[in-house]
């Protein structure tokens, strides 16, 4: 069923008819650009809608909530890798929305209402390795897929900025196999529902690579030359995202299973070549 967030009566009918007993909510608007030209759709989306979900919630006495954050809340990082204890800056109205949302759960917890884990991502990529699922976005945003289009397309890739401070002077992202992320979500869920306490978690591999690095790993990965070309920053992008992940495997006993970056890739490629229009 196809609905969207906003709908009051559609959401609450929704939940009360099968018997919902917890929550992952992933529901969000996520372009950090986008943000940055459009914050009044992240605010009604991101935090607005988000919050009568939460209403709703309570109003059935749903308690067990899981919500999809982002490194995003770090803004740019102090210290790297990133603890959750590390300040929360955001530097774009996306990152706003998630730093903000997690207070709101933080209050609903303080007073009874709600037992929630959030889960920070850092760069969710790859794909199913047994090559059902991937990435098709309209349009595309992520470096990965659209790196791996240019390769199959023999399209070209923009770099966002080649002035950070960072090695090669692109930014530098941690990067989490979408079914190490999923795996986390299951061990959040099973963690709240054995008491484990609230609270919040960063997922990423502690590692981190720079856009060019990634360029070149994917030309490793595909066996073909990958043009690029370099154009300004986007706004509200930090140079530096790499997570510290060893929160979330001491207390909920996550390890990811696909952490190397060629890895990564390569299920993606192998969807990316099989599925050359995506789901269409």
């Amino acid at each position: 069923m196809l609905a969207d967030l906003a709908d009051a009566e559609t959401l609450e009918k929704t939940l009360r008819s099968h018997s919902v007993d917890s929550v992952m909510h992933f529901a969000a608007d996520s372009l950090v650009g986008e943000s940055v030209q459009n914050p009044k759709k992240y605010f009604n989306n991101n935090i607005i809608n988000g919050l009568q979900l939460i209403e709703i919630l309570n109003e059935l006495k749903i308690r067990k909530f899981i919500f999809s954050s982002s490194a995003a809340v770090y803004g740019e990082p102090e210290t790297v890798p990133i603890p959750e204890e590390h300040p929360c800056l955001p530097t774009n109205p996306y990152g706003e929305t998630k730093w903000i949302f997690e207070k709101i759960l933080e209050a609903f917890h303080t007073i009874g209402k709600l037992d929630y884990i959030s889960l920070r991502y850092f760069n969710a990529a790859g794909a199913d390795p047994a090559g059902d699922l991937g990435e098709d976005h309209a349009p595309e945003t992520h470096l990965i897929p659209l790196v791996l289009k240019a390769a199959l397309d023999n399209g070209s890739v923009p770099i966002f900025g080649t002035d950070y401070k960072t090695p090669d002077g692109t930014c530098i992202r941690d990067y989490i196999h979408v079914t190490d992320l999923a795996e986390a979500h299951i061990l959040a869920l099973k963690g709240l529902m054995e008491g484990k306490p609230s609270g919040v978690y960063n997922l990423g591999n502690g590692n981190g690579y720079s856009v060019k690095e990634v360029l070149e790993t994917a030309e490793i990965v595909t066996g073909k030359k990958i043009k690029s070309y370099e154009t300004t920053r986007r706004p509200g992008d930090p140079a530096r995202l790499v997570a510290s992940s060893d929160k979330i495997q001491r207390e909920l006993g996550w390890s990811p299973k696909y952490p190397e970056l060629t890895t990564i890739i390569q299920t993606a490629w192998e969807w990316h070549r099989n599925h050359p229009n995506g789901y269409k």
